[in-house]
């Protein structure tokens, strides 16, 4: 092989190294991640070895690290291209979500977990059609809580949407396209845009604060996909069935309400509360004397602190936020408790620090996850198969039961 040649690989040689179907390469591509030119007979393209060889070193290790835990090794486990969690952060198709929020906006994200190029889901043209009974509903339920009022929206869009049950992979991104301009939409009580979502929300939350819409970009992109959590595992359960993708983002919607999934960050939100006019040590102190647990700290996986919640404290840090809520707070947590920040205590923080409306964290990290959501019920609708898991029984023997005992 020429020294020349020895710098480029294939399309077939590029997707066999990485292990990634060619939709998937052409998606890298198209991000920058990896280098393409035309080949010297102008047929094809080749590949730059040295941004393969590069991605393929930052994706989810073989073994798990040291430091590194599983969550319980008896719960269900399915095969999925879509992400995995490293001590790095989430991978999503390869790429680490950390580096992508670093300028990526939830559509580019959206479309490599959705593994999508041959057609743009977020044309401009791809927005959801509102009938007059989605209408109302919002109307009805536009003081009630976002994911709430979203529910309520979603349940009717299915029979709005003509595409809804569609088997092509390109028609589910549309689909998925525009259920999340829906979502986002409705939980801000507006009208479907076209608009970059990290804008809308922006505009409609912080007009006024600057640094609002890369900070809310960059949060959107660190949440979009965690593998299989409690909601995304809900909604692949839900997807097994066959229903659409909309009825399968409420089944992840009614799931991260939970005080121990989505519902995390708005209790972390209340420690920063607690801590705005306090000073944290005797606070940290008291509540560690008394065996309270804080919000927003520890993880069943990452063991030395959550690389997402890194990266959103840094920006914020860099965006003018507190000092004391960046480095101090979660400094003084992890000293005194031997639990490392995570992604729901920086939401915390950035809702403090945008100004927000309460529940605001909630409401965003549904906004991020039903990208993930929609990969996950697209896949395993692909599959089509029922998901049924076993319980092991420890119930009563037979003949041991209630009925079986004397009057």
């Amino acid at each position: 092989m020429k020294k020349s040649e020895a710098l480029y690989l294939t399309a077939r040689e590029a997707s066999a190294e990485l292990s990634i179907s060619p939709a998937t390469l052409y998606a890298y591509v198209s991000r920058g991640l990896i280098r393409s030119e035309p080949s010297p007979d102008s047929r094809s393209h080749r590949y730059r070895a040295e941004d393969i060889r590069g991605l393929k070193e930052r994706r989810a290790p073989s073994v798990e690290p040291r430091g590194f835990r599983s969550f319980d090794p008896d719960l269900p486990v399915l095969d999925s291209a879509i992400s995995t969690i490293t001590e790095e952060g989430a991978i999503y198709r390869g790429v680490n979500c950390v580096d992508l929020a670093e300028k990526d906006s939830l559509e580019h994200t959206a479309t490599l977990l959705w593994d999508v190029t041959g057609v743009d889901p977020f044309a401009a043209d791809n927005c959801p059609h509102v009938s007059d009974a989605m209408r109302a509903i919002a109307e009805a339920t536009s003081r009630a809580a976002p994911i709430d009022r979203a529910i309520a929206v979603l349940a009717l869009a299915t029979s709005a949407d003509p595409g809804a049950f569609t088997r092509a992979p390109e028609g589910r991104a549309l689909v998925g396209a525009r259920i999340l301009r829906l979502l986002v939409a409705t939980m801000l009580n507006s009208s479907p845009s076209a608009e970059p979502l990290h804008l809308q929300i922006a505009r409609a939350w912080a007009p006024d604060h600057k640094h609002a819409a890369d900070l809310i970009r960059r949060a959107l992109v660190l949440l979009a996909d965690h593998e299989l959590n409690a909601s995304t595992f809900t909604v692949r359960c839900a997807a097994s069935t066959g229903l659409s993708l909309y009825d399968a983002v409420i089944a992840g919607l009614a799931a991260l309400k939970g005080p121990r999934h989505g519902g995390a960050g708005v209790l972390a939100s209340q420690l920063v509360k607690t801590l705005v006019d306090h000073d944290p040590e005797p606070v940290i102190r008291e509540r560690v004397a008394l065996g309270e647990r804080f919000a927003g700290f520890g993880h069943g996986v990452y063991t030395r602190g959550d690389p997402r919640a890194m990266s959103l404290l840094n920006a914020l840090a860099r965006a003018g936020a507190p000092r004391k809520f960046t480095k101090e707070v979660p400094e003084r947590i992890a000293e005194a408790t031997g639990e490392f920040v995570n992604i729901d205590y920086a939401l915390a923080v950035l809702v403090h620090s945008l100004r927000l409306a309460a529940g605001s964290e909630l409401t965003l990290f549904a906004m991020a996850r039903a990208v993930g959501w929609i990969a996950h019920a697209s896949e395993q609708l692909q599959f089509g198969r029922l998901i049924r898991p076993r319980a092991r029984y420890v119930g009563p023997a037979p003949g041991r039961g209630a009925a079986s005992q004397p009057p």
